[in-house]
């Protein structure tokens, strides 16, 4: 599983609104834990926040996240649900603002050149700083930069990776999207 994420997925551009809103807010719950330990869980969160569709997740109450509370699939941290709950509603805001989420997130695109083994980056402390002023939680620097390699605005795959030059050809191909 977690091989099949490195190989197809991570690192890899992504502009849909709703994957990433997905990716910062599983970002979130990883906090503390490991990525496999929510990559097993991925489907079960989906499931629970509707497939990430922030416009449907930030109307969700006090009943549904009691409901959350209660089920085993997902990781039952109250701070964790409500923050991709508020979190929703200020990417909506985001939305209205920006164009779409991935004009937003796009504009912190990081350098193309490997950083070397690094948990933030100037840019991911930028992009944290920025998404708190915007009134998100659980979006420190270092879930900020884990979210940058993941939906592809680094190449963090270590020179030597198998698939590095791969994601390196996506990244070229890729049209970053602009407000």
């Amino acid at each position: 599983m977690y091989l099949d994420y490195h190989d197809h997925e991570w690192g890899r551009p992504v502009s849909d609104d709703r994957r990433l809103f997905e990716k910062i807010s599983l970002e979130g719950f990883q906090a503390g834990l490991s990525w496999i330990t929510i990559l097993r869980k991925r489907e079960d969160f989906r499931r629970v926040f509707e497939d990430f569709d922030f416009h449907r997740v930030r109307r969700f109450g006090e009943a549904r996240v009691l409901r959350l509370l209660q089920d085993a699939s997902i990781v039952r941290h109250r701070g964790k649900i409500e923050a991709v709950i508020h979190n929703a509603a200020r990417a909506v805001e985001m939305e209205r603002e920006c164009g779409s989420l991935a004009n937003y997130f796009w504009s912190f695109e990081g350098p193309r050149r490997f950083p070397g083994i690094v948990a933030t980056t100037e840019r991911s402390i930028e992009l944290s700083r920025d998404l708190r002023r915007r009134g998100w939680k659980f979006v420190g620097p270092t879930t900020a930069y884990a979210f940058m390699q993941a939906m592809g605005l680094v190449n963090d795959h270590i020179p030597g990776c198998r698939i590095r030059s791969e994601v390196t050809r996506e990244r070229r191909a890729f049209r970053a999207p602009s407000a």
